[in-house]
This record gives structure tokens, sequence and C-alpha cells, in this order.
């Protein structure tokens, strides 16, 4: 991976700086975190193997660096959070990904779900409603070498143009269950929605049944920020 920058700025660009600064500390603590992760339930092999493998370092300001690997949200750009990792994995061991699944994401915010995603063997289709946020993300996670499909929009849309999708995940939490990503779900696929209002929601798992049905099944409590409708530029 080359360095790339402008102008007059130094060799040493951020996103250099920050890829170079991921040595036996940081990876000692992403094993710590694996077996944190372990003792609170999570099992599969391949959402552990990708925390373990993903420097979630790089992912929030370096001023928060010392905090990454704690099991806790932290603040990021435009207002948002990058979920404490024991949701991420949660979230994404509910979805039973198998490689080549189609996995639409809502709410790409820094990015760290969508490369979990990835690195389970998952094709993902990611949409941020922030702008500055899209553009931030965009640029950053192809400097790690991943490549989902990103698009500025509207969660409670999807993305019809590329359904159905045998997974979505919701990283926001919803006041209702999107009709649209209901209709963009896969026969026999699985949906993980945060459901609620206020500072605690449901994780909700949804099933789509071979007659279009749905199942629905509660997983426990976990707290996002809200789900809006529409865009936001700066």
């Amino acid at each position: 991976m080359q360095c790339t920058g402008s102008g007059s700025m130094p060799k040493e660009t951020y996103f250099c700086t920050m890829l170079i600064q991921d040595g036996y500390a940081e990876k000692g603590m992403r094993r710590q975190l694996v077996q944190i992760l372990k003792d609170k339930g999570i099992s599969d092999e391949k959402v552990l193997q990708a925390i373990e493998k993903i420097p979630r370092h790089l992912f929030v300001d370096s001023a928060l660096k010392e905090l990454a690997y704690k099991d806790m949200a932290l603040r990021i750009a435009a207002g948002q959070t990058i979920s404490q990792p024991y949701t991420v994995a949660f979230q994404t061991q509910m979805l039973r990904i198998k490689k080549g699944d189609k996995v639409l994401e809502i709410g790409t915010g820094s990015g760290y779900q969508a490369a979990v995603l990835l690195e389970c063997g998952a094709k993902v289709y990611s949409i941020e409603r922030q702008k500055e946020l899209f553009d931030k993300t965009k640029v950053f996670l192809a400097q790690l070498g991943y490549a989902p499909k990103m698009v500025f929009g509207d969660g409670y849309k999807g993305l019809p143009g590329y359904a159905p999708f045998q997974k979505i995940v919701i990283t926001a939490a919803a006041p209702v269950i999107p009709e649209a990503l209901l209709e963009q779900l896969a026969p026999g696929g699985l949906m993980s929605i945060p459901f609620g209002e206020g500072d605690q929601q449901k994780m909700i798992l949804v099933e789509k049944l071979a007659d279009g049905s749905f199942t629905q099944t509660e997983m426990g409590d976990f707290r996002f920020v809200p789900m809006l409708h529409g865009t936001q530029r700066p």
C-alpha cells in the first residue's frame, strides 16, 4: 500500500501515519478483546477472526486510540458513534454470514462493521446518510484495502436496484421496521435491527420465510443512535 498526498504535504500523510501504527501492542490488545467477546458468548470463528485482524484503532480519532480496544462505543464524526465491539460481533453473528452472501448495511458510519462483514466473506452494500461520513469512510476503507459498494442515501429506502439481499444489518435504532427493507430481503434471509425509541432498544432478528411471511425473535437489549430519514450534508 502506497502513501498518498498532495501539494506540499509531507510523505507521512495522515492515512500513512495511521496505517503504519499497527504493531505488536495493538495486535495484543485485539487478542485480549477477542477473549472478552468469547467470554460474553461470541462463538462464530469468522467473526472472532475478523475482530482480531481489523485495526479498530484506525477507525477512531487518534485522541481515542487508547480506548479503541475497550468494549465500548466511541464518538466519531458527524455526531455518530462506532458501536462497541460486542455489538458489532453480536449483530454479525446473528446473521450467520456465509461466503458470498449479499449483505445490505444501513449506516456505514466509521466503516468498521462493513470491514467485519467483508472479512467474514460477505459482499457488502452500505448506505450512509451523512455526507461527511460517507466521503471520509469511502476513502478510508479503500486505503485499508476494503471495497464495499457504498451509497450516499436514505437507509429507509434501501437499495432496490441491488436487491434481493440475503442479509440486512441496521446499525441505528429504528422506530419501525422499514417496509422497503423487508421487501428487499430475500426469502430465507435474515435482518438484524435494533428496534424501538428512547435510550434502549430491543435487538430483533427478522427472518423472511419462503412464503414471504416473517418471524421476529428478540435477542436482547442494546443502545444505538436513532435511525433518521433522508440525507444530511454539512
